[in-house]
């Protein structure tokens, strides 16, 4: 009777559900570039969410160097194993680059597209074209965001480093929020940028489809 009752316990049970999978598509800012491995961006936000009280593991397929192009030629297999939601972080290297808005929009566009086919939420974080592009430049690419995030009904953080960028340069520098090439964030910048992304995380969590 013992092993009986155990048995129909099981069968009536609820089944626990599995954590969601999230996929952070992007380049060195969200592979953790030049930090130790517990204090990149994916890990941060692992703990960040954790705490939030999220059920969520967070895929690191940041790939130092990546361009728009290489997130996409890499989306396919990045979702192989099972993704419920997918931030995109991509665009820095083609500034570096100098590759034109066109390219990378074309190649965003198609990123969210597969998203969307795959019923897939989506967050699409950018950055913003320095100055020195010049102004056509600047305002073709700083459009890419805000377009294809209205386009695809994505969930979007226009600029990623905004908490560091819109302090000074003097308390970036005496809050060691950056790393000495001055492109990628310390652990402490990391944390600041958390602080602004996780809440958005946890919009495009509750955008995943009930199973």
């Amino acid at each position: 009777m013992r092993n009986l009752a155990a048995v129909t316990f099981l069968l009536v049970s609820p089944a626990v559900a599995a954590p969601l999978h999230l996929v952070a598509l992007g380049d060195s800012l969200t592979a953790g570039y030049g930090l130790a491995p517990e204090a990149g961006l994916v890990p941060q936000l692992q703990a960040w969410l954790a705490a939030a009280g999220a059920d969520v593991v967070v895929q690191n397929a940041g790939v130092s160097g990546d361009t728009t192009a290489g997130g996409l030629a890499r989306l396919g297999w990045s979702l192989e194993g099972g993704g419920d939601a997918l931030m995109v972080a991509l665009g820095g290297n083609d500034l570096l680059r100098g590759l034109p808005p066109a390219q990378s929009r074309a190649n965003l566009d198609a990123i969210l597209t597969e998203a969307e086919a795959r019923g897939i939420p989506v967050l699409l974080v950018g950055l913003p074209a320095p100055a020195n592009y010049g102004p056509e430049f600047k305002a073709e690419f700083d459009a890419i965001f805000p377009d294809l995030a209205t386009t695809h009904g994505a969930l979007m953080v226009p600029n990623l480093l905004a908490p560091i960028m819109e302090l000074t340069l003097q308390t970036r520098a005496d809050r060691a929020l950056m790393q000495a090439d001055g492109i990628h964030p310390s652990a402490e910048g990391v944390k600041l940028l958390i602080a602004e992304l996780g809440p958005k995380v946890l919009e495009l969590l509750a955008r995943v489809p009930a199973p």
